[in-house]
């Protein structure tokens, strides 16, 4: 059950091709943002659409496979775990980003 106290799963849609980035030591890094849908009726019978916006980060072999196969727009489910930092912004201000760490991914076929 620890597994399961930081976990993430999420299915959606790229927003953006790859960030990749090669460091010292062969190491790699990949970011990318997902979209995530969800289509309800409101209390007046109208139709919502909700869209979410996550930042994925990839690391070495995840990253090596995102940079090979994944593309803006390709349909994957993630599993991961959920990182918060902050940094200073060039103009001094504290900036805070949550990221979902990507343990696993599986490209989806899309619909076309």
């Amino acid at each position: 059950m620890n597994s399961l106290r930081n976990s993430v799963r999420l299915v959606g849609n790229l927003g953006m091709d790859p960030e990749v980035k090669s460091f010292d030591n062969n190491r790699k890094l990949a970011k990318i943002s997902i979209a995530t849908t969800e289509t309800y009726k409101n209390d007046k019978g109208e139709k919502i659409t909700d869209t979410q916006w996550h930042n994925l980060v990839m690391w070495n072999g995840q990253a090596n496979l995102a940079e090979q196969y994944l593309k803006k727009g390709d349909m994957i489910s993630i599993e991961g775990k959920l990182s918060s930092r902050s940094y200073v912004d060039k103009d001094g201000n504290k900036k805070y980003m949550t990221e979902v760490v990507v343990n696993d991914f599986l490209k989806m076929n899309n619909k076309n």
